[in-house]
């Protein structure tokens, strides 16, 4: 039976004895005094050896762990609230703060704290800017172990730090050579404090893999932005008004930007067209396809409205020769508000919902493939009665695909959405639609966004867009 193996201490072999081959230990040199002999109760040198490696193994297990938890982050706030969190660990602080202002001025600009509220920051940034007790401009650290004993302090930061019961702060740059200067970060002591040299350390390890995990971000969301400022120029600013018919619309830009449209443009003869739609594809070149579909759609329904096939037809023609690597959904309707009546056509889109005081129910409409699939796209248009009231429902399969249902599902719920839409907002589409996106979809839409227009937010990181048009029939 073997002899029981020693315990390890922190992941490190324990001492061993010397094997048989290793040469002796060499004399104790002529003239030399005798080897020291430790204190009574005194650590062994190995001992010593094994503390200190163990604390560095533990050090670098602590610093993996959070650098992982950090990298998981994919978006700017929760990657700065993390920050924040394990900063505060390292350093052994309770509260804190960030500071977002990146040097190339490009933006976004943004504060965030730990343990402190929006009026705290806002008693924080009423100090001047030289007396703050971080430097968004700096490159070193800034430590301030008693304020309300230190000399020379800015008399507002000491009214401040007395105020919101700091003591002591210390401060990092999230700086580097590859990210440039992004900001800084700031932890508050509720004693006098300050890190000792091994929190220091790590810290400013921890920081530096920050500042280019937030640099990497940083682009992402300024990509996003540029993506999604380029979608909502390229749609309609505002929707027109035309007599006996309300109107409203919803969208969402996906976080790679995609090519979902709507539109509505007054025809002659007092009509109106209607149209959504949404080109495969994601990012830049899905929203030009867009732009150029929905340009194109326009003329067309200029020129041909009152024939919704017409429309389509054209719009499938062009977008083979123009884009035959693409293919796209769309529905065009042809109102016409005195009568009520809506013409439509639509090319693999889904139905229309009216929702009123006696129905809500999905149009009839026929079976089509999307625009590109097939060598020749056709299909029968087909008439809807509207009733004084009613709201016609036009959407992009976004909504349906964010809900993360099977289709039939989605269907169901959006039925239920609509079925539920409170009797005394019916009059308003606006608010009919907010209800619909807020019932349907977890995280709700910007409701009261400027033009009836609404975008998701930083943290939506859905690949899909949404968009709503609703058209209220007097």
């Amino acid at each position: 039976m073997n002899a029981p193996h020693p315990s390890k201490v922190a992941g490190i072999d324990p001492t061993l004895p010397t094997p048989a081959h290793t040469v002796a230990p060499a004399p104790p040199a002529p003239g030399a005094g005798p080897a020291p002999v430790p204190a009574p109760g005194a650590p062994a040198p190995g001992t010593l050896l094994q503390d200190r490696l163990a604390g560095w193994v533990s050090d670098l297990t602590t610093l993996h762990e959070l650098t992982e938890r950090l990298s998981r982050t994919n978006a700017l706030d929760p990657a700065l609230h993390e920050l924040l969190r394990a900063g505060a660990a390292l350093v052994g602080a309770r509260r804190g703060l960030v500071v977002l202002e990146p040097a190339d001025g490009l933006g976004p600009r943004t504060t965030l704290g730990l343990g402190l509220g929006r009026a705290d920051l806002g008693h924080i940034e009423t100090v001047p800017r030289g007396a703050l007790p971080y430097d968004t401009g700096g490159t070193a650290e800034i430590v301030h172990c008693d304020l309300l004993a230190e000399d020379g302090l800015d008399p507002r930061h000491r009214e401040v730090a007395a105020r919101l019961g700091y003591a002591a702060s210390y401060a990092l740059p999230l700086a580097t050579d590859s990210a440039g200067r992004l900001g800084a970060a700031v932890w508050l002591y509720d004693e006098p404090a300050e890190p000792h040299e091994r929190q220091r350390h790590l810290a400013g390890l921890y920081v530096r893999h920050a500042t280019e995990h937030l640099a990497r971000l940083l682009e992402v969301e300024r990509t996003r932005a540029c993506v999604a400022t380029l979608t909502e120029e390229l749609l309609p600013s505002r929707l027109p008004r035309v007599a006996g018919v309300q109107l409203a619309a919803r969208h969402r830009t996906g976080a790679r930007g995609g090519g979902d449209w709507y539109d509505a443009l007054p025809l002659p003869d007092a009509a109106l067209g209607l149209s959504v739609g949404s080109v495969t594809g994601s990012g830049p070149s899905a929203v030009a396809a867009m732009g150029r579909l929905r340009a194109s759609l326009r003329a067309y329904a200029v020129m041909e409205g009152e024939d919704p096939v017409a429309v389509l037809s054209d719009l499938e023609l062009l977008l083979r020769l123009t884009e035959p690597a693409r293919s796209a959904t769309a529905l065009f309707a042809y109102c016409e508000p005195a009568l009520r009546k809506i013409t439509l056509a639509g090319a693999g889109h889904s139905p229309p919902l009216l929702i009123g005081e006696r129905r809500t129910e999905f149009a009839e409409t026929s079976v089509s493939a999307p625009l590109g699939m097939l060598a020749c796209w056709e299909a029968p248009s087909v008439e809807i009665q509207a009733e004084a009231g009613e709201t016609v429902l036009l959407y992009t399969d976004g909504l349906l695909h964010r809900t993360g249902d099977p289709m039939d599902r989605a269907f169901a719920r959006l039925h239920a959405a609509a079925t539920s839409v409170p009797r005394a907002v019916r009059h308003d589409p606006g608010a009919v639609a907010d209800h619909v996106l807020r019932t349907v979809l977890p995280d709700g839409p910007d409701a009261g966004a400027p033009s009836g227009r609404g975008r998701a937010g930083a943290g939506d990181d859905s690949e899909e867009d949404v968009v709503l048009l609703a058209a209220r029939f007097d």
